[in-house]
């Protein structure tokens, strides 16, 4: 990949997890992490797209039409996973 491909992926995925930001309404904190779940997803659904060689929307070297989605996959799942309360079990709740 070249320079400028680089730099207009990271573009798009900081553009896409500022945007799942705004739709989610997070804090300070959970802007960061959109913003590295979508760079993440974005790399995931290049690399993806290059493994397979599926291509679809292309800009360049950038697959557009793979990252795009990879991006929305990983902050899906991430915010689904980061809502998820643990509960701690005690004896109690065994029933003994």
């Amino acid at each position: 990949m070249t320079l400028p491909s680089i730099v207009l992926g990271f573009i798009c995925s900081f553009l896409i997890g500022a945007l799942f930001h705004l739709w989610r309404d997070g804090g300070a904190g959970r802007l960061l992490f959109y913003l590295a779940l979508s760079v993440v997803g974005f790399i995931a659904g290049q690399l993806l797209g290059s493994w397979t060689n599926w291509v679809l929307f292309p800009i360049g070297t950038l697959n557009l039409g793979l990252a795009a989605p990879g991006s929305f996959i990983f902050l899906s799942l991430g915010d689904w996973l980061s809502h998820v309360e643990l509960r701690h079990r005690t004896r109690d709740d065994d029933g003994v």
